[in-house]
């Protein structure tokens, strides 16, 4: 984090999902009022040293009214910037602003001939950064007509007579700490502003992959869809075969067969769940809102059923609820444990675990296994479509739990393990899950 330039300065900015991209305009216009106050007290430092510290007069009513319009203009802005949506034109008027303060304190203290009048620099300098080009020329004509104003129109400064044989070097000083003053300030706040734009792209460019991979996600639910509709009519023919076998008398008679034919028949009901959960997590079944069941009891049905299935993997259930909260049994979160589940069970199949805990308002799930554990590419690209360490056509398992946890504000995070193994994290909020303590 950077230090703070003022102790009106924010923290660093960062982008975050969902922001629109006005948001580092609105940090780059907390810059400027940053950089505002620091010319607001470096104008009355200056002006009280020239007028007390070398005794030139000056029109100290007006230069001093204008320092106190700065500083109230920046009083008044501050609150708004954090309510307000801030766009160009506002960045715009806020350099105009500054360029015409600046240009006034220069009329009152000697126009051009003060060396200072660089300082128009430092605004189209920041126009040209923060402006399109049709606001970058408005600044660069405005600082144009200002010092040619200025050029004509002016008061001049009128030196003490021991100051008289030395105008020379004091322009030569003037004009050193004016250019240091420049170097100083862009390193400062242009630097700043630099890295807020980036920051911003980088997030727009985070937002353009996932809106990818949501399109990836929804020819999938697609594909999956008309896939399940497809399934549907051959295995409801076979569930009425395998019912017919059963009772002809010329299989009845034989106790094995008779039992192959129950099994499959279980296999036939087990595809026509799945066909029904597919069907059901697109939105075309007519079936109610999901039931409501507590924690612990849903998430025991669903490592039973996995059991069921993987029966040559163990599986160690750690239950470290506090108490036991209300869910809704939604086959989505339960498909998600089962992918990350199978995803261990593959790389670890002499056993994997399961942690329920709930901390910091949501419900955390961690499985882990004794794998190989992820490498840093894998870990990198953890969650995106096609990105997996099993070859090309894998990794959708996961990609999956990402996105379905994604679309209910939660997140999935990927780690190895110190030792050894992997350790994948579901972390769902209790108030996006419907959870009640």
């Amino acid at each position: 984090m950077d230090r703070p330039l003022l102790a009106l300065t924010r923290r660093r900015f960062r982008w975050r999902r969902g922001e629109p991209a006005s948001a580092a305009d609105s940090e780059n216009m907390r810059l400027l009022i940053q950089l505002r106050w620091v010319a607001v007290c470096g104008q009355l430092l200056t002006i009280l040293g020239v007028a007390y510290g070398l005794n030139v007069p000056l029109p100290l009513t007006p230069m001093l009214a204008i320092v106190a319009a700065a500083a109230l203009v920046n009083l008044a802005s501050m609150p708004l910037v954090d309510r307000v949506r801030v766009r160009r034109l506002e960045l715009l008027l806020a350099l105009l602003f500054d360029v015409g303060l600046l240009a006034m304190q220069l009329y009152f203290s000697g126009g051009v001939t003060n060396p200072f009048v660089s300082l128009f620099l430092l605004q189209v300098v920041l126009g040209a950064i923060l402006l399109g080009r049709r606001g970058t020329w408005v600044i660069v004509a405005a600082t144009t007509v200002s010092y040619a104003i200025l050029a004509t129109q002016f008061q001049p400064l009128r030196y003490p007579r021991y100051l008289l044989a030395n105008r020379v070097g004091l322009y030569l000083l003037g004009s050193g700490l004016c250019f240091a003053l420049v170097g100083v300030l862009l390193v400062l706040f242009v630097t700043r502003i630099i890295r807020n734009l980036r920051v911003r792209d980088e997030g727009l460019a985070d937002m353009r992959q996932q809106a990818a991979e949501e399109d990836h996600l929804v020819r999938m639910g697609l594909f999956a869809s008309g896939a399940a509709h497809e399934l549907g009519t051959p295995l409801a023919t076979l569930a009425v075969i395998l019912g017919d076998w059963r009772r002809m008398s010329r299989l009845a008679d034989d106790p094995e067969l008779i039992g192959e034919i129950a099994e499959m028949q279980m296999e036939v009901q087990r595809c026509k769940a799945i066909v029904n959960d597919v069907l059901q997590s697109v939105g075309e079944l007519s079936g109610a809102a999901p039931d409501i069941v507590e924690t612990r009891a849903f998430l025991r049905e669903v490592v039973a059923s996995w059991r069921v299935l993987h029966g040559t993997t163990p599986l160690v259930y750690r239950d470290e609820l506090t108490n036991d909260l209300a869910i809704a049994a939604d086959p989505a979160i339960r498909q998600a444990i089962w992918n990350v589940l199978d995803n261990a069970a593959e790389v670890s199949p002499d056993g994997v675990g399961l942690m329920a805990r709930v901390a910091q308002g949501a419900l955390l799930l961690s499985v882990r296994d004794r794998g190989p554990g992820f490498s840093p590419a894998g870990l990198a690209d953890f969650g995106k479509p096609q990105q997996s360490e099993k070859g090309s056509g894998h990794g959708v398992g996961l990609f999956l739990v990402a996105s379905v946890v994604r679309k209910i504000g939660g997140t999935v995070a990927a780690r190895n393990r110190s030792g050894g193994g992997a350790e994948v994290t579901i972390n769902l909020p209790l108030a996006a899950i419907g959870l009640k303590e």
